[in-house]
């Protein structure tokens, strides 16, 4: 797992950038996670959620592309300043830079992007399915549960980071 706080210590492997966004304080801190699209991860739950986040196009400041990413999952946009919780190398070896910032979002009204596979595998037929299927609030121990397995931490150092004033 790589800690890092500079964005130049990860080189070329630093390509995906994301905001946790939060609300509450203390015992009542929620974090607003989102459960990814398409058939793969129609029935999966516990472990499969995550922060909405996405690619850092070539030369874009990650701040940049973790506003992007969470305006195109969510539908709407985040204004205000984000604190950086650091980064993550996950199983499959993408790095993901994490941003935090308080907010209060209905997640009824999430709108999300589309995204195109072969559906079904080796039919030879298109279909569309959101980006993200669905977002919702979590308190820190359920959201921990809910989150990938490298994602967690993210939760964990906005905890302390809130903790520390």
């Amino acid at each position: 797992m790589t800690t890092g706080d500079d964005v130049n210590d990860l080189g070329p492997f630093m390509n995906s950038a994301g905001i946790l966004i939060y609300r509450g304080a203390g015992s009542g801190l929620e974090v607003l996670l989102v459960h990814p699209g398409g058939p793969f991860w129609r029935h999966k739950d516990l472990g499969a959620w995550s922060i909405p986040k996405g690619e850092v196009r070539a030369g874009e400041p990650p701040e940049t592309a973790a506003r992007r990413e969470f305006a195109e999952e969510l539908g709407q946009t985040l204004g205000g300043e984000l604190m950086d919780l650091g980064t993550v190398r996950q199983r499959a070896g993408k790095v993901v830079r994490c941003y935090a910032g308080r907010g209060d979002f209905e997640v009824a009204a999430v709108k999300s992007d589309l995204f195109e596979i072969e559906w079904p595998p080796r039919s030879g037929r298109r279909a569309a399915f959101p980006e993200i299927d669905r977002a919702a609030w979590f308190n820190t121990a359920v959201a921990k549960e809910k989150l990938l397995p490298s994602q967690r931490i993210f939760v964990d150092r906005l905890a302390e980071r809130l903790s520390r004033g």
